[in-house]
Formats: structure tokens, C-alpha cells, sequence
């Protein structure tokens, strides 16, 4: 009952005029900013990820225009997936194997609408999943201490390294390179410099935001270039663009499943919508067997991917609100906008900032309704925007990062900064540290403290097993026979 009146409060929140304005304008962005290749969620949360900021938007807003936007995105990667055979995200790279067949038999419309409506039907699912669980993970982290919140990290970032990536290595290494870039600034528990060079700029650390910005939009500008284009041709629609109701029943039990486990997926520290769409095509494909159609036009082949990487993305928030971890790249990038509200995300935040947490979780709701009334009439609005050239998008691009960096705390040495790490992005955890920091001082130096207590010990095996699940994969691999040709 708890849970129901917070969730109404949150409705009240989240409804206000100006949020459901702010949502409308996050779910149209969002859309635009997911169909267009190459850019994706984290980039549209990113770049507008300052803007907010800069607008004064109270946090609530913030947030919610951040959720909408990312929400969009994950409905937007469809129609470029499904119209040119180039997904706007990673997580709608499996939409393109069923979405573009279907597209040349004519039934681009149908493709369209049945995954617009296979997205909404994964987001409301998790949505209700949030409602759910999240009160009970965060009375549950609530026993987490500093040893807890150490071992947390080193899982997530072995489930990064092992879990999401074809190459465990190099994802290991970029692991510990944003390890790296937190540690320059003051140190959290001594209160001494660290690695600042004497540089009155670096006192404060590398701004989160810059280093988003730099890493992801200025090196996808970078490669943007080197493909610059005047668009590429959009498939037709078709004659029909609404699926019937015999469509929808045949894809129903699929996506239901594909919501499932896209949540399941998503509350995971580092798996993201894209191993989750990816993990649903491959199971209901083998599902199907030989009654299944998939790579030449099954409709289950966009409907499961669609619903497990929406529902991922709403599930994604689980980890980040009540743990202080991101569940995705996205979530992190929304984790920044926390502290730049001065709000630590974890347990406390539901007792001590319930408008926020309720009002965010509302608009899920609210902002998957305003998508799945916008994808549908308007699909053929946001297609024409595909044909969008490069030599006009990369400017605006560009302007709109440089002038969100900038805005934060009206410094250019941000701007340096950002392009600089644009260009390692393209060359080429402060929490983490922290609670370590703290776990040894509690125990005068003693490392057992690592490993005491059933919490901790359940997730180092968890961490075990990340570890353990590659390298039985490459095993397993170099034992199957080779196909000869």
C-alpha cells in the first residue's frame, strides 16, 4: 500500500504541466536523436544532460527530461534499423536481421508499428518491475557498508569486461582507464591532490559530463566525418502501416518473454539493452526451430528484440536508483546529473528524496504512452528526417556539446579538455575507490574485511563467475570442429 501511494504521489509529480511538457519534448528528441546512426542514447543524454542544468530545471524535471529522452532513443533505433538496414543504436542492431526483409516486402509499416508496439508493451512491463522491486532492493542495500559497495564495483566491472564483451581485454582496459581519470582531483579520504599536475583546473577532477561528451560525441563527430554522406534512400512503407490483430497475437508470447528477460537483464550492473536484445533474438529463434521465418521477415524478430532492449532500459534504473551503480551507460551518464544536483543516488534517496524517485518512475509510464502515440502517426515524419547529410548534422552536433559544456561552469578549459578526449575516444570510479578507502580504515588496514559477511561473499562468487563465463566461452568455441569448406 506503501508502494501505491508513493507511485500516486510520484503520478502527481510527474504530471504537473511543465513535466508533461518537458516529457512530450524528451520522448521527440529522444526519437530523433535514436533514429539518427551513429549518436544513441547516451550521446542524447549527454548533450542534454548540461542543458538542463544550465536552464535550472529543479532535479525532478531534470530527470525526467533525461528518462524521456532515453526512452526515445531506445524506440527511435528502430526506424533507421528497420527503413535503411542501419541501426540508430547498438541495441537495435538484431531489429535490422527481421525489420529490413520485412521492409522490402513492402510491410515497412507493419515492421514499424508491431515494433512501437512490442516497445511499449517491454517498458511497461519493466516499469511495473521498478514499481516492484526497487522498494525492496533499496531496504535491502541499506545493509550495504563500504567493503559491500567495493565488491559491488569490482562485479560491475567485471561484468563489463566479461559478461557484455566479445573482447574482455580491451573493455578490462577501458575499465581501468575511467578508474584512472577518477582518481585526478582530491582525494576523498585524505583530502590531498592527486594527479592534478599543479593545475588549478584539475583541483575539482575531470567533470563527468566533459568526459562523456568528449569520449562519446566528439569522437562519433570524428568518425562521422570520415563517412560524411548526403543520406541514404528510405525504404517505403508499404500500402499497410498498422499491424492487424492476428500480427499481434502471433508476436504477443514473444514479447512478453523478450520483456522478461530484457528486465532481468537490465537490472544487471554493465549488461545493457544490447545483450538483452540480443539474448532474446537468439532464444526465440531457437524457440521457433524450423516453423520460424527469422532473418527473412519473421515479425517475432523485431517484436522480441524491440520489447527486451526497452524493457532493459527501464529496468537499467533499478541498480542505478538503489545500489548508486548504473545499470547502463545511459544510467550513468543520469547518475551525473545527480551530482550535479548534489544528490547521491542509493537506498537513501527513496526516504530522502521521494518526489524525485516516484516522480521519475511516474513518467516512465507517462513517457512510453507519449512515445507510443508519437512512433505510430509519426513514423513517416521521422523517416523523412533520415535523409538528414552528415555536413548538416555534424555541426549541430558539435554546437550543441560545445555550448552544454561549456554552460556547466562557463570554462574553456572544459572545452580543451573535451576535445582532447574526443580524440583519444576516436585513437584509441570514484566509488569504487572510495568505499575501498573506507572498508580499510574500518579495519585498521585488514583485507578480511573484503571478505566477511554473506553479501560480500555472494558477490565476490558472483564476480567468480564473470570471470569463469569467458573463458569458458573461448574454451567452447576453439572445441567446436571447424566448417570446411
Amino acid at each position: 500500500m506503501d508502494v501505491f501511494s508513493y507511485l500516486m504521489h510520484g503520478f502527481q509529480v510527474a504530471m504537473l504541466p511543465e513535466n508533461l511538457l518537458i516529457a512530450l519534448i524528451g520522448a521527440f528528441i529522444g526519437t530523433i536523436v535514436g533514429m539518427l546512426p551513429g549518436l544513441g542514447p547516451i550521446n542524447g543524454v549527454a548533450i542534454l544532460l548540461p542543458f538542463g542544468f544550465a536552464m535550472g530545471l529543479p532535479p525532478d524535471s531534470a530527470l525526467i527530461l533525461l528518462a524521456a529522452v532515453y526512452l526515445g532513443c531506445e524506440y527511435g533505433g528502430r526506424i533507421s534499423a528497420i527503413l535503411i538496414n542501419v541501426p540508430g543504436d547498438a541495441a537495435a542492431i538484431m531489429s535490422t536481421l527481421d525489420g529490413y526483409p520485412l521492409a522490402k516486402q513492402g510491410k515497412a509499416g507493419i515492421a514499424l508499428s508491431i515494433s512501437a508496439w512490442s516497445s511499449f508493451v517491454g517498458s511497461m512491463i519493466a516499469t511495473v518491475g521498478v514499481v516492484l522491486f526497487a522498494p525492496i532492493l533499496a531496504k535491502w542495500a541499506i545493509a550495504f557498508g563500504p567493503a559491500e559497495y567495493f565488491v559491488l564495483m569490482v562485479f560491475a566491472l567485471t561484468c563489463l569486461s566479461g559478461l557484455v564483451s566479445d573482447q574482455p581485454v580491451k573493455t578490462g582496459v577501458s575499465a581501468l582507464m575511467g578508474l584512472g581519470l577518477a582518481m585526478v582531483g582530491v582525494d576523498a579520504v585524505t583530502g590531498v591532490y592527486r594527479f592534478t599536475f599543479d593545475s588549478v583546473n584539475l583541483s575539482d577532477g575531470i567533470q563527468f559530463t566533459t568526459i562523456v561528451i568528449g569520449f562519446f560525441s566528439i569522437s562519433e563527430i570524428l568518425i562521422m566525418l570520415e563517412h560524411t554522406h548526403a543520406g541514404q534512400q528510405v525504404m517505403s512503407q508499404g500500402k499497410r502501416t498498422l499491424f492487424n490483430f492476428k500480427e499481434m497475437m502471433f508476436t504477443t508470447v514473444s514479447t512478453i518473454r523478450a520483456s522478461v528477460m530484457g528486465f532481468i537483464i537490465g537490472v544487471l550492473p554493465g549488461a545493457g539493452a544490447t545483450i538483452a536484445s540480443a539474448l532474446t533474438y537468439t532464444t526465440e529463434r531457437k524457440l521457433a526451430g524450423k516453423n520460424g521465418t527469422f532473418g527473412d521477415g519473421d515479425l517475432r524478430g523485431i517484436a522480441a528484440p524491440e520489447a527486451a532492449n526497452n524493457a532493459s532500459a527501464c529496468g537499467s534504473f533499478i541498480p542505478m536508483l538503489t545500489l548508486g551503480v548504473p545499470g547502463s551507460g545511459t544510467t550513468a551518464v543520469m547518475m551525473g546529473a545527480l551530482t550535479l544536483y548534489n544528490i547521491t543516488p542509493g537506498p537513501q534517496l527513496f526516504t530522502e528524496q521521494p518526489d524525485i524517485v516516484w516522480g521519475l518512475i511516474a513518467s516512465l509510464f507517462i513517457g512510453n504512452v507519449i512515445l507510443l502515440i508519437l512512433n505510430i502517426p509519426l513514423v513517416g515524419l521521422f523517416a523523412k528526417m533520415l535523409n538528414t547529410p552528415n555536413y548538416i548534422l555534424i555541426p549541430a552536433i558539435a554546437t550543441v556539446s560545445f555550448v552544454g559544456v561549456y554552460a556547466i561552469h562557463s570554462n574553456t578549459f572544459d572545452l580543451v579538455l573535451m576535445v582532447a578526449l574526443g580524440i583519444l575516444g576516436y585513437v584509441l570510479g570514484e566509488m569504487m575507490e572510495s568505499n575501498l578507502r573506507r572498508a580499510l580504515s574500518i579495519s585498521h588496514g585488514n583485507v578480511d574485511i573484503l571478505f566477511q559477511g554473506p553479501i560480500v561473499q555472494v558477490l565476490w562468487a558472483l564476480v567468480a563467475l564473470m570471470i569463469v563465463l569467458p573463458i569458458y566461452r573461448i574454451l567452447r568455441s576453439k572445441r567446436k570442429p571447424k566448417m570446411v569448406a
